[in-house]
């Protein structure tokens, strides 16, 4: 399956530093925009994998509603 996210990039003493604005906490950085980007999806892959495996074996899920 495949996602789009948004990616918001600065550059910083010469590298590229950016975050996917809709997953907070992944960041990363690159050389070049294209090494970022790479960069990026791997965090990003390696939180999902993190995340799944920090489930409570006794935890269940439930959809909520939230006012925006």
């Amino acid at each position: 399956m495949i996602r789009n996210f948004s990616l918001e990039y600065w550059t910083d003493d010469g590298w590229y530093v950016g975050r996917l604005i809709e997953v907070p906490g992944v960041f990363s950085q690159g050389e070049t925009l294209d090494e970022l980007k790479e960069n990026i999806r791997e965090a990003y892959h390696l939180m999902r994998a993190e995340t799944a495996s920090a489930k409570h074996p006794g935890a269940e899920t439930v959809e909520i509603e939230v006012a925006v």
